[in-house]
């Protein structure tokens, strides 16, 4: 199977190269990434020296951004529990890279990109690090890197582990190469029975595969007292009366119904305010010149900063990442980006932990078990475009006594599902 893949692999990126190029050329993120990524500059030093002893290290890779932050929990009892153990972290994204640095730093030795699943890069970057064990957070599963692992006798677990119903669909028309993949893996730590039972469609036996439940449930609440939120209003040159709805990872082609929706918000409650918060950043300036087509009195938070605050603005774009925790925190009403269109959605839980009332679309394909518990809950509502986004909002405006309900209930079912991690940690040490 695995001579058969890199012989497909191979023929893709001979046809693929022109486009591969172009994409390196004009892509400032593929430009950072490249180069580390194919193996060729190999890892940092002081990540290599983590691999000098016979005390070898972990290793925990994480698709992007959103795997990374649920990541945190997983890290930060993994270093209390290996004590005498470096811990590496890698990610596949430029901004995954930075998240991880930024949250991580306390408790890992250092972050690096995650090899191409090409066998010269996979080779070099595996025999740098030679870790005791790896852990793949949800996704992110690839032939060589798997193969390689095994070769080596390096034990991997997936972990976090789920299957969406496309990602089910699609896998089982492969399931001659998927099963062999899954097999490789020493233990698959599923979020849920009904991934578990789809693990187990494609041929994975029961004693491969443990429900676990989902590691973002164990996520850290940054403190943020009611001090520090009047002292943010006021940077943000808002007066404590005015409401604050916050769009978290959104997505094009989602912001003009988002945008279109404040516009008639803004009509009948004047002292909203609006925060949207891009999942890539670098798409602020956009969002920023569309915002203001519509007529609103807009701005980035990097010109806020440097000019102060403005109590004539009804909209701020982020352009920046890693903020958006103390945003929510802040908020009067969460939305959940990616969720309008067919992103997949982003994680809910971030604002949960806030005690916000919850909104978001009908594309939560990533977070399906996460998303219908707090819409049974009662901590969540669902909307299915911008006319219903209107109408939910104004509800939630007018009647602060369900939004503060709304709030309590994805607050309290936020706290009752942790443990992920405590049952991950002992499947690991067993």
């Amino acid at each position: 199977m695995i001579l058969l893949y890199n012989i497909l692999l191979t023929i893709v990126i001979i046809i693929g190269a022109p486009f591969l190029g172009l994409a390196v050329i004009f892509s400032e993120k593929r430009r950072k990434t490249f180069f580390h990524r194919l193996g060729i500059t190999g890892i940092p030093e002081d990540i290599k020296k983590c691999s000098l002893n016979d005390n070898k290290p972990i290793w925990i890779h994480a698709l992007s951004v959103g795997e990374a932050i649920s990541a945190v929990p997983l890290v930060k009892e993994l270093k209390n529990r290996f004590v005498d153990k470096k811990i590496l972290f890698s990610v596949s994204t430029a901004t995954g890279f930075e998240i991880a640095n930024k949250l991580l730093s306390k408790y890992s030795e250092g972050c690096f990109l995650f090899p191409y699943d090409f066998n010269f890069s996979i080779k070099r970057i595996a025999g740098e690090i030679d870790p005791a064990f790896v852990i793949i957070v949800e996704s992110d599963i690839w032939p060589n890197f798997l193969f390689n692992m095994k070769k080596r006798n390096i034990p991997v677990f997936l972990v976090n582990a789920r299957l969406s119903n496309r990602s089910f669909k699609g896998y089982k028309l492969i399931s001659g190469i998927m099963k062999p993949l899954f097999l490789s893996f020493k233990k698959i730590c599923a979020q849920t029975d009904e991934d578990a039972s789809r693990f187990r469609q494609l041929g994975i036996p029961d004693n491969n595969i443990i429900v676990t439940g989902n590691i973002k449930f164990d996520q850290d609440v940054i403190p943020f007292s009611e001090t520090e939120a009047v002292d943010l209003k006021k940077n943000l040159g808002l007066e404590s009366s005015r409401k604050i709805i916050v769009a978290g990872s959104t997505h094009e082609d989602e912001e003009a119904i988002l945008i279109d929706a404040f516009s008639k918000i803004k009509k009948e409650f004047p002292d909203s305010f609006f925060v949207i918060v891009p999942r890539d950043p670098m798409r602020a300036g956009n969002v920023l010149n569309m915002t203001k087509s519509c007529g609103h009195s807009a701005v980035t938070l990097n010109d806020l900063e440097n000019e102060g605050p403005k109590n004539d603005i009804d909209v701020l774009i982020i352009d920046r990442i890693g903020i958006l925790g103390m945003l929510y925190a802040v908020a009067d009403i969460a939305f959940i980006g990616g969720s309008l269109k067919n992103f997949g959605g982003h994680n809910p839980l971030e604002p949960a932990a806030y005690a916000k009332p919850l909104l978001f679309g009908p594309f939560m394909s990533d977070f399906v078990q996460i998303s219908n518990m707090l819409l049974d809950s009662g901590g969540a509502m669902k909307v299915n475009d911008g006319k219903e986004l209107f109408e939910k909002v104004s509800i939630l405006l007018v009647d602060s006594v369900k939004a503060d309900e709304m709030g309590r209930n994805a607050f309290n079912l936020f706290n009752s599902c942790k443990g992920a991690v405590e049952e991950i940690l002992n499947i690991i040490v067993d």
